[in-house]
This record gives structure tokens, C-alpha cells and sequence, in this order.
């Protein structure tokens, strides 16, 4: 590392960098993250590029994994996105590179070394993969699967009626005799072909803002918890404080990527969301003699052949036919229609980088949201400055599309009023500057009226918005110990609710007295929580189980998916209604009191006793002895769907997986320092003592700060 370049940690363990300037930061950040987390970001780019069979293994799963990256094709175009790049970016993303191949030029991780791989020099295109792997994996596919499974619905012959209640004005265009004609050459019920990844999915966070109005020190705070896998060591996030002079960036930022995706500096700080924007399209393709269907014509696919090597066993050819809207699900040679889907990010990255770059000299919310709204990806934003401006600004590429479509339903490729019109501009995107009530809260919710465009069609629920405004409007004088408490509420909304119209209807059982007295907190000794989810799952299955989707297609919904982690809002909605298609000519109370009398049998429980997790190592999975400490807990976890302290636990392609808060920052304009803590810790080294260091704070409710001078200072 350049002399003038100078590396340590904190007594926490935080990495600092210090250089004279900025380019020299990020060959620091570089090194760093092939220094801490080298196993981690080489594993993403092994999976990122498809070459998972040939560089550690070959098993089927393997296989599949390819195939599914091959087919992304994420490494399309990159040149094109590379030449588009300010000299200053292009300095940015060569000196990171050269950082991260300085250490790996010494050392790299050892596992990788056991299994026979030597990785090839970082490449700048390595890191626009990792965006665009960031982008979908943790922020679109959830989108794309919601989708797929509407068209499965279709198929599986749900009534129209009961789609239009389930998916309320978003079913524009749908053609019901077409989409049964589509063929899937695999099916999302009753099971998917998913994998074990390095990058856990965000699938949910929370971020909010205050104004000086409404604190203690009379200065701004922002507050973010990104929800993501928590079940793996090490955690996605890697904290770094970089200086420059006199300007600091303290933040988040992701292995592999040369960005702070989450971060302060002395006049802005900012914090992100997950926008459920429909960024992603399928479209109906009829194929006949190996050719697609464009008005009365007929036209030749783009063929792609990729050849995926395997350890000790023979290539596997794989071809991909393509069209305009891009890569056909199946088999077009045989005639038939077929699905094709196309992601709005799928060649982006420039502007991505670019903008986040920008971020470490923005000096107001202003110029951090003109900035930030034009990142290609998906996400809300809160900011705030130290002049006491506060704002939100939503991002990502979001496709004009005809009059009266979504964007949800399948529409015929063959129709050119069926094609994207462009993206829409950011400036059009929701946002808010300095809100009247002095604070701004986002959770995945519908953000649609800020914005002169409605990009979300299938947003969460709002029940954990709902709850951070309603604390927020409780007091003036906030603090971030104040904010601390709010990340940790386990109070759900959705409880509330619920228990309104189920409470007068309960048995008068222990199981009923239980939940009568509930207080709707999903802490780890609460029965009521456990009851409470056992009601869910039946009400659940008596509705769209037994009247609509059937038993077995809802219970793997509910144990195998995100489903109703994702997108409960839509079921809530139905289950709510006081009559509804769904319930069969039954009332909402018969049901309820029916689902109360026959679900509610079960052996109270605390809600602990159920929310055991193992933070596994992402690469052994648990597979190793326990005395080694690869593996963590397993720890009982607090929180439900609905609360702010998100707790979800289910499983996916045959393994366990959650969504909670993985990193929790706040930041008060008061001082120059930043409150974290972090479900890990810094490296992915196991006999690191910085390994799994933070992870008694993150479960104990306890907050390091990192200070852009800290007073000790911990040789690297």
C-alpha cells in the first residue's frame, strides 16, 4: 500500500482510512475489502460471472446456479459502460481494482486455496457486475417472482374475480386465455430452483429522518436498518471511515462495489430502503419454426451459446434465445408461446457509480437528492444536512409503458404498443423536501403520491411505516438513544388490527385468555406473538387455501417462500374486508371465530422458543463441526413481519433463511460520529478476533461509535 496511504481500525474494529485524496481512498477501500472480506467478494464474483462448477464445484446445484447467472447476463455491455465513465470514476474504479490485487497478490482466502482456485486480477468489470448483481438479486427478484407466480395462478385456473381482489387495479391488459397458453419450463409452485448466495437478499429495511425541530440537540438525525439474511457469516455489510483533510465519509458500503451505499459526511448523511418498484417485465411470445412473432413478421432470435466448464466432468453447452425484451424461458424451437423478461437495470452501472461517487462532496439534501435519484437501481433514500434540511428521493429506472398496464401482467410481444416508451425521469420519481411535520419515514410502503409517477404496483404492507409515524408524532425531542429503542420496537401494527375483530370472537380457552391480554409485541417471551401466528397461518389457509390456490400451494407460501413475507399487504387487504369473493359466502367473523376455534389448540409457546437462528459461514454452511466456530448461536431472534424490528424466519431452496435489521446506523448532525452496530463483524477471517465481533451489540440492543478521529487507534 502507497506510503501515504494509512490503514487501522478503531477499538471496535471499524477500518479508517486516511489519504490526500480521494482516488487514494478507494485503492485503500480496495484493499480493505480483499483484506476482510476477500472470501466473500471472490465468492460473488465466482457466482456473478456463472462459473460456480468450474471454480469450486460441480454439482447439480452448481449447474443450476450457472445457468441462472449465464442467462442474467450481467456481464453484457459493461465496455460500453466503462467508456461512459468520467476520467475521475475511471481513476476510482483502476485504483480500488489495484488495491484489491495488491492483497490478493500476498494472500487470498483460504478456502479458496483448499478448493484448488486461484483467483484471476479484479477487473473493473468485476465491480459493475456486483452492481448489477446487488441491484437484482437483493432489490428486483422479488418483483419478477411475484409475477411469474400471478401467471402460475392463471394457469392453475384461480378465478378472475378473485385475481382482480387480490391484485387490485394493476391487471391491466391481462389476457386469461393467452397466459394459459404460455408454457414454464419451471414452476415457482411447488418448488423453485433457488441457491445459497453470498449476497443476502434485501427484501425490506426501514430509514426515517428527523428534522432539529423535533431533537434534542435541535440538529437533524437519520436512522436506517437494512433487513436482510442474517443467517450468514459474514455479514453483506462492511463499515469503513475514510478522511481526506478535513472531509470524512463514514459508511456502508458492500465487497466488491466501490461505493458507500449508506454513509455521513460533515454536511449530509443519507440512508436507504428498498423501493418495491416494478422495474421488471415479462412478455408473451409466440415462437413458431424457430422464430418469434413481431406484428404479421416473423423474426430470428438472438442466439447466445455459453459453455460452462465443471470440475471433473464435461462442459455443459448452454444456448439462450433472446429477443428485444430479452431471454425466452424455455425451449422456442418448439412451438408454443413463451415467456421473455427484461429487467430496466440490466446494462446499467455508470451512472450508478458515478452518483454515489458525487456523494462525498454533495454539501446539501438537495444536491444529494438530484444526485442519488439518478442511481439506476432501486431504493428509497431519507437525507439529511447539518443546515437542517431533510428530504427523500426514490431511484432506479423505471420504464414508461402504455395507458392503463402496470407493468404486472404478461402483454403480447408481437404488439409494439406493448414496449417500453423510455425510462422516466428521477425528477419525476417520488420525493418530498422538508416535509411540514418535521420527519419522513420509509418501510417498503406505497410511496406512489410523492412522485408525479406510480412506479410501486406491488409495495409491503405499511404497518411498520405506520409505526415509526406514529412514534415520531408522540415527542419533540428526540435523541439517538431514542432512535435506538424505536429500531428495537417489536410492537406490530398488524396485530393490532387483527385483534380487533378477532378478540370478542376468541374461545374462552388459556390459548384465548392469552391472546385477550396480548399486548402485540413480538418479544421473546411472548405466547400471545406465538398464538397469534398460528391464527395467521390458519386464516391463511382457510381463505386462499381451501377457497382458491389449495392447502399445499399456501403452506409452502408460508414455510418455503417470501410470499407473504413480501407482499402480505394484498392478502391483509382480503382478509380484512368485511365481505369478499374469497370467503366463500362466509362472514369475515364465522371465518375468524372458525379459524380461532380450530388453530388455536396448540401448546402456547414463547415466541423465542421458535426463533432459534444459526449465523452459518456462507461458504460451509454450517457443515463443520461446532467446536471450530465457523457458526454462531444458534440465537433466539425477536420481531415478526410487521414490527420495526423485522423478524422473519422460513426457508428457501431447502434451507433456512431471515430477514431482520443486519446493520442499524444513526447519525445526530449534533456530533461528528455515527452510532452502528452490525450482525457480525469486519472480516470474514474466522480466527479473526474481528470475525463475529459486533454481533452480542446487534443482539443486546448496543451501538458503537465510530468517529472519523478515533482516540485509539489499532494497527491493521
Amino acid at each position: 500500500m502507497k506510503e501515504n496511504i494509512k490503514i487501522y481500525r478503531d477499538k471496535n474494529g471499524v477500518p479508517h482510512i486516511e489519504a490526500e485524496n480521494q482516488v487514494d481512498i478507494y485503492r485503500g477501500l480496495g484493499f480493505l475489502h480483499a483484506s476482510d472480506r476477500g472470501m466473500q467478494m471472490l465468492l460473488m464474483r465466482v457466482l456473478g460471472r456463472g462459473r460456480l462448477s468450474e471454480c469450486l464445484n460441480s454439482s447439480d446445484q452448481s449447474l443450476i446456479t450457472d445457468k441462472f447467472f449465464r442467462k442474467m447476463n450481467w456481464h453484457k455491455n459493461i465496455t460500453e459502460n466503462l467508456n461512459e465513465l468520467t476520467d475521475f470514476a475511471k481513476n476510482v474504479l483502476d485504483a480500488y481494482c489495484e488495491g484489491v490485487n495488491e492483497e490478493f497478490a500476498k494472500k487470498i482466502p483460504l478456502e479458496f486455496k483448499l478448493l484448488g482456485y486461484k483467483p484471476e486480477p479484479w477487473l473493473p468489470e468485476d465491480i459493475i457486475i456486483i452492481s448489477r448483481m446487488v441491484g437484482y438479486l437483493t432489490l428486483s427478484q422479488s418483483q419478477d417472482e411475484m409475477e411469474r407466480l400471478f401467471v402460475e395462478m392463471v394457469q392453475n385456473d384461480v378465478p378472475e374475480v378473485l385475481l382482480q381482489e387480490l391484485f387490485p387495479g394493476i391487471l391491466g391488459g391481462l389476457d386469461i386465455d393467452l397466459i394459459k397458453k404460455v408454457t414454464l419450463p419451471e414452476t415457482i409452485v411447488p418448488s423453485s430452483s433457488l441457491w445459497s448466495i453470498a449476497i443476502p437478499r434485501m427484501m425490506a429495511s426501514n430509514n426515517w429522518v428527523i428534522s432539529g425541530k423535533k431533537t434534542a440537540s435541535g440538529k437533524a438525525i437519520v436512522a436506517n436498518d437494512p433487513h436482510l439474511e442474517v443467517d450468514r457469516l459474514p455479514n453483506v455489510w462492511y463499515e469503513v471511515a475514510a478522511k481526506v483533510k478535513d472531509r470524512y465519509i463514514i459508511g456502508a458500503s458492500m465487497p466488491g462495489a466501490s461505493a458507500f451505499l449508506i454513509g455521513r459526511t460533515p454536511e449530509l448523511a443519507w440512508g436507504v430502503t428498498y423501493a418495491f418498484i416494478d422495474c421488471i417485465d415479462s412478455w408473451v411470445e409466440e415462437c413458431k419454426d424457430g422464430k418469434y412473432r413481431r406484428g404479421d413478421s416473423w423474426k430470428e432470435f438472438t442466439i447466445r451459446k455459453e459453455i460452462i466448464k465443471r470440475k471433473k466432468k464435461d462442459d455443459v453447452e448452454v444456448t439462450f434465445y433472446e429477443t428485444e425484451h430479452g431471454v425466452i424461458d424455455g425451449d422456442p424451437t418448439i412451438d408454443g408461446f413463451y415467456l421473455s423478461t427484461k429487467w430496466t437495470a440490466s446494462e446499467s452501472g455508470f451512472k450508478t457509480l458515478s452518483n454515489f461517487l458525487k456523494m462525498w462532496d454533495a454539501h446539501s439534501v438537495e444536491e444529494g437528492m438530484d444526485y442519488i435519484g439518478q442511481v439506476e437501481s432501486f431504493w428509497s433514500f431519507v437525507l439529511a444536512d447539518n443546515k437542517n434540511n431533510i428530504g427523500f428521493q426514490m431511484s432506479g429506472l423505471v420504464p414508461k409503458r402504455r395507458e392503463g398496464v402496470s407493468g404486472f401482467v404478461p402483454l403480447p410481444g408481437w404488439d409494439e404498443k406493448n414496449d417500453w416508451q423510455g425510462m422516466e425521469s428521477h425528477k419525476d420519481l417520488p420525493q418530498i423536501l422538508n416535509p411540514e411535520k418535521g420527519f419522513f419515514a420509509t418501510a417498503n410502503h406505497d410511496l406512489n403520491e410523492y412522485g408525479k409517477v406510480n412506479p410501486s404496483n406491488m409495495p409491503m404492507g405499511s404497518y411498520r411505516a405506520d409505526r415509526i409515524n406514529e412514534l415520531l408524532s408522540k415527542k419533540d425531542d428526540f435523541s439517538p438513544k431514542d432512535v435506538f429503542e424505536m429500531h428495537y420496537d417489536v410492537y406490530s401494527k398488524q396485530a393490532e388490527i387483527f385483534m380487533k375483530i378477532l378478540k370478542p370472537l376468541l374461545p374462552d380457552t388459556e390459548q384465548g385468555k392469552i391472546l385477550r391480554e396480548w399486548n402485540y409485541e413480538y418479544s421473546l417471551d411472548s405466547k400471545g406473538a406465538f398464538l397469534f401466528e398460528e391464527f395467521y397461518k390458519g386464516i391463511c389457509l382457510e381463505v386462499f387455501g381451501k377457497n382458491g390456490m389449495g392447502e399445499g400451494v399456501i403452506n409452502f407460501f408460508a414455510n418455503e417462500t417470501g410470499v407473504f413475507i413480501d407482499f402480505y399487504q394484498n392478502f391483509d387487504r382480503i382478509l380484512l374486508a368485511e365481505t369478499s369473493a374469497w370467503f366463500n359466502g362466509k362472514t369475515r367473523e364465522e371465518i375468524f371465530r372458525s379459524v380461532a376455534e380450530n388453530y388455536l389448540k396448540v401448546k402456547p409457546k414463547q415466541w423465542g422458543e421458535t426463533r432459534k437462528v444459526l449465523f452459518e459461514h456462507i461458504l460451509f454452511e454450517g457443515k463443520l463441526p461446532k467446536f471450530l466456530g465457523f457458526d454462531k448461536g444458534p440465537h433466539p431472534l425477536r420481531g415478526g413481519r410487521a414490527t420495526i424490528h423485522q423478524g422473519q424466519i422460513y426457508r428457501s431452496a431447502n434451507r433456512g433463511t431471515t430477514f431482520f435489521p443486519s446493520f442499524r446506523t444513526v447519525t445526530d448532525f449534533a456530533k461528528d460520529e455515527t452510532y452502528t452496530n452490525l450482525a457480525g463483524g469486519p472480516s470474514d477471517r474466522r480466527f479473526s478476533k474481528w470475525y463475529a465481533s459486533d454481533l452480542e451489540n446487534w443482539l443486546n440492543g448496543k451501538y458503537k461509535t465510530i468517529k472519523p478521529d478515533p482516540e485509539e487507534k489499532i494497527k491493521f
